[in-house]
């Protein structure tokens, strides 16, 4: 796949580029340029970060970093047992656990979530950071929402970050997911109130509160750019309308200007006639 001549492969991680140092030069820069593009790609261009993913997996699957930039693409597009496979892969190769929660949350992708909450009470997520922790506790909520226990899940939610007036790069997501729960357990004033609370801390618009929030306070936008294309086609509709008015209005001038010429042609052939019979008469005239 083409790869834009801005892209270097000197954007990705330091951490990453050290990986890659055990490759010769030439395939490290082609793989370091693949992992740019999956880095650039995956938000608005799942299906392309994917592509460039196999590309640098093809060429240097033994590198952890590849198969983590794999592992992220795959879930990018829920091919769930595909991340998993990748995310294991490059947590052999490491040791790390840094992948923990997101590989739970490949097993509820792929149906379950019981498995999700059996590594949420592993010793590994005793090793997360705090970070960690807290998407190990979304995910951990996640999954008793698919269990449908809805009253559990709000109770995972629950805990000092959640209480926390300090705001992290994780507190926007865990806000919204605590509304979102309370919401579909039938408790609307709370989940409105913590919604609102999403909304203060999500800087970034990483989350859809605003427009949660305003949903529930029954605040409907209407998007101008619609209504400006509307008032255009209803323009182009009146215009058109017109022309075929004016388009009608001139046949049917046209229509009256040729009954007019046939009245006219078919007058002077009466006069014709007219004039025959008047030459008989004067022809018998004069044998009388």
């Amino acid at each position: 796949m083409p790869i834009p001549d801005d892209v270097t492969g000197e954007e990705i991680d330091g951490g990453v580029r050290q990986e890659l140092q055990s490759l010769p030069k030439g395939l490290a820069e082609d793989v370091s340029r693949n992992l740019v593009m999956v880095a650039r790609l995956i938000d608005e261009d799942p299906e392309g970060a994917y592509a460039y993913s196999r590309i640098a997996l093809r060429l240097a699957s033994r590198v952890a970093a590849v198969r983590e930039a794999a592992g992220f693409a795959a879930y990018a597009n829920q091919k769930y047992s595909e991340a998993l496979a990748e995310f294991r892969a490059a947590r052999r190769m490491t040791g790390n656990v840094d992948l923990w929660p997101v590989m739970a949350d490949c097993e509820r992708g792929l149906g379950r979530p019981e498995k999700a909450l059996d590594m949420a009470g592993a010793a590994e997520v005793h090793k997360l950071d705090k970070a960690g922790q807290v998407e190990m506790r979304l995910v951990a909520a996640g999954a008793r929402r698919d269990m449908g226990q809805l009253d559990a899940a709000i109770v995972t939610l629950q805990s000092p970050e959640l209480a926390s007036n300090s705001v992290q790069p994780w507190t926007a997501r865990l806000r919204y997911a605590y509304a979102d729960a309370l919401l579909a357990a039938g408790r609307e004033d709370e989940a409105r109130e913590w919604f609102a609370k999403a909304v203060e801390s999500d800087k970034d618009g990483s989350t859809d509160a605003s427009d949660r929030l305003a949903e529930l306070d029954g605040v409907e936008f209407v998007d101008a750019l619609v209504e400006d294309e509307d008032e255009v086609e209803v323009e182009v509709e009146t215009e058109a309308e017109a022309d075929d008015e004016a388009e009608d209005e001139i046949e049917t001038a046209t229509d009256a200007e040729a009954d007019t010429e046939d009245d006219g042609e078919d007058d002077g052939e009466d006069d014709d006639e007219f004039d025959v019979v008047e030459a008989d008469d004067d022809d018998e005239a004069p044998r009388g």
